[in-house]
């Protein structure tokens, strides 16, 4: 495979578009989020992301509204503005012994901090790691359109996180989007295993354990 240093978002736009293929579970309450911890522990990869509700108002700021953490099969949607950051919840962030696998995980760390403290260990930062095989580009949409070419949908991006009710667009939206930084962490890792791709030319190979962050 010749995996290709940056696309187009035109060719983007004409790829199928994908969705999470697994269960989504909403949790609502901290007693679902401790089950749904418990659960999640299981598993030695997980893909994360989060979304907050958009200001459309100059000075205007909202908490980070959801979490979602997806292995291959499930995928759990955190409501963190009904719940909060529960213990569970960060012990899961904190744990040395589950992988958390996202994209610009900087500045959704940053937003969880600002509901609790915590130190989140285990991590893998995809637009760090991407690089060891020619990829430039850093917006998840890209990366996964090079890999799988198919499009990752945006169009709930900006719509009420906060809602009563999430819709189910809303749902396939925050779903896709961790699933999809676990699905690019593995393909790459089956590429790096069976060496089947072409590495893009002066780019220079990451260790791979740099970019395991412990603090």
């Amino acid at each position: 495979m010749v995996i290709k240093k940056t696309i187009n978002k035109e060719i983007i736009k004409d790829m199928p578009k994908v969705l999470f293929p697994g269960r989504i579970h909403v949790v609502q309450t901290p007693w679902e989020a401790e089950k749904a911890v418990t659960y999640l522990k299981q598993y030695p990869l997980l893909g994360i992301d989060s979304e907050t509700r958009p200001s459309f108002t100059k000075g205007q700021s909202h908490k980070v509204a959801l979490l979602q953490v997806s292995s291959e099969e499930d995928c759990f949607l955190f409501r963190l503005n009904q719940t909060g950051l529960t213990l569970p919840i960060i012990s899961l962030l904190e744990s040395p012994s589950v992988t958390k696998i996202g994209l610009s995980l900087r500045d959704d760390f940053m937003m969880l901090h600002k509901r609790a403290p915590f130190e989140q260990r285990a991590c893998i930062e995809l637009q760090e790691y991407v690089r060891m095989f020619g990829i430039q580009d850093k917006s998840l949409q890209k990366i996964y359109g090079i890999l799988f070419g198919e499009k990752i949908s945006k169009s709930q991006r900006l719509s009420n996180w906060e809602a009563e009710h999430l819709t189910e667009p809303q749902k396939q939206y925050a779903a896709t989007d961790a699933w999809a930084c676990l699905n690019i962490y593995n393909r790459l890792q089956e590429l790096k295993t069976t060496g089947d791709y072409e590495l893009a030319p002066d780019e220079p190979l990451a260790n791979h354990e740099s970019l395991i962050t412990n603090p």
